[in-house]
């Protein structure tokens, strides 16, 4: 729902900036999985509860699963302040557009019983929308058919305060003009998802609620998972928010119901998500052709990649392939991160907007991918490599001892002049800083950025093991 811009994820390097590396279709079940070293729990641990109190936040519950197995289930701080009562491992939260998921699965688990095709029209389901005949439900599920966003703001408007059929959200927005020609662009769009949970119960000729308890929550055993808020179960939070840095009250208003629909309105467990995270990647509840559409990337009509799959971010590391959502619904936020090669993943659900989530999820997949060795390097650290480098560079008196043979050949004495002219007509270089290191063809890949007088600039400089660089290549950041 709100706040679930396209990047999943708050993490760095990992899903913020999110589009860029999610071009390859995800595997499907028959993956590979890599056994990890155990995660550091207890340091996870205290930078939760550090984060709970730096961020003033009422309640957090946690759940961290590696290979296949729960190590961390926690509540931290308030699922409530009047009265103020813990929160638990089973403290139920709305989760937000996590429900996507869920929603994209239900309509593939259709498919494969022959009750839909994601290639169907929206026009079988919905002939009222508008250019229903051009556009797939998966186009919907892959937010690429242009169909306006009902929420897109961080706040809930008067109109969706009270509560509203599917039929008359789709009629107010499903039959505006598309905001962009179906396939040429990608756009997070709720409305799309009331849209495909509409079809889901006319081709189940059931509830939308039920499909899910039904084919999903049942079958797993999500006994903590439901479609839309329990009535009756005591260990359910209520949400709260902060305005202008003010301490917590509670969430108010909040969307009436059928806002948030197939789009947003489960409530669930991090223990019951990672359940839900595991079966995904097990192939216990979806077939494998079922679980390549749930995962595989949107290419748009140019063959850019949107990063979304159906209900799914999807981001390529050199380490791992990393699935997952956010979710967001007044008084609450979710994230939950699954990563396929290790049957690991982390889900954080607060009961206070505006929680940031960064840090957390940034320690757990660290400790939750494979990492690939980075040579060791004699000598000098990266930072001083680089440092001196352009030291030399900017005096145009390079130590040729300290290159390889094939970067002496391709730095000649004229391009040392030509480089050493270039960066003098713009000034001195200054802050030079190492903001990442990897493995690439057996060398230290660091990643090297630097002020050249006022423009930034960037090098990806490579070194083997014996400490002669390989590559030094300079280019605006």
């Amino acid at each position: 729902m709100r706040r679930d811009i396209h990047c999943i994820l708050v993490l760095v390097g990992v899903m913020a900036g999110c589009v860029a590396e999610a071009d390859a279709p995800a595997p499907g079940h028959a993956m590979a999985h890599v056994t990890l070293p155990p995660a550091d729990v207890g340091a996870l641990d205290s930078l939760i509860q550090q984060a709970v109190t730096d961020q003033g936040i009422v309640g957090l519950t946690v759940g961290v699963m590696q290979d296949g197995k729960m190590i961390l289930a926690k509540g931290y701080g308030s699922r409530s302040l009047e009265p103020r009562e813990p929160v638990t491992p089973e403290t139920r939260m709305g989760i937000g557009s996590v429900t996507k998921e869920f929603t994209c699965s239900a309509a593939l688990l259709l498919q494969e019983a022959g009750q839909l095709s994601m290639t169907d029209k929206v026009a079988t389901y919905v002939p009222t929308a508008t250019r229903a005949s051009e556009i797939t439900l998966l186009d919907v599920g892959q937010h690429v058919a242009g169909y306006r966003d009902y929420y897109p703001l961080d706040f809930v408007v008067p109109e969706m305060q009270q509560d509203q059929p599917a039929d008359t959200i789709i009629a107010r927005y499903a039959t505006r003009p598309l905001d962009f020609e179906p396939g040429t662009r990608w756009s997070y769009s709720n409305t799309g998802y009331i849209i495909l949970g509409k079809a889901i119960e006319a081709a189940s000729g059931k509830p939308f609620g039920t499909v899910l308890a039904e084919r999903i929550f049942g079958p797993l055993g999500l006994t903590h998972t439901s479609y839309e808020a329990p009535t009756s179960e005591a260990n359910v939070s209520k949400g709260y928010l902060s305005r202008a840095m003010a301490d917590p009250i509670p969430a108010l208003p909040q969307e009436g119901r059928g806002w948030a629909g197939a789009a947003g309105a489960i409530y669930s467990t991090p223990t019951d998500l990672l359940t839900w995270d595991l079966a995904l990647m097990d192939g216990t509840l979806l077939t494998a052709p079922s679980y390549a559409t749930l995962t595989t990337p949107r290419l748009l009509d140019d063959g850019r990649s949107t990063g979304y799959s159906c209900g799914l971010e999807v981001t390529s590391r050199p380490e791992a392939l990393i699935l997952g959502h956010s979710g967001g619904v007044a008084g609450f936020n979710t994230q939950n991160v699954f990563i396929p090669s290790t049957r690991s993943g982390i889900v954080l659900i607060s009961n206070t907007e505006g929680f940031s989530a960064g840090p957390i999820l940034n320690a757990a997949v660290d400790m939750l991918i494979p990492h690939v060795t980075v040579p060791t390097i004699a000598g000098l650290s990266a930072v001083d490599a680089a440092t001196q480098f352009l030291a030399s560079l900017e005096q145009g008196t390079v130590d040729r001892g300290t290159l390889s043979d094939d970067f002496n050949a391709f730095l000649t004495d004229q391009q040392i002049a030509t480089d050493r002219a270039s960066l003098a007509a713009r000034g001195t270089v200054s802050d030079v800083r190492v903001t990442g290191l990897h493995e690439r063809g057996g060398f230290e890949v660091a990643t090297v950025v630097y002020m050249v007088g006022s423009t930034p600039a960037r090098t990806s400089m490579y070194r083997s093991p014996d400490g002669k660089i390989q590559q030094f290549l300079i280019g605006k950041q």
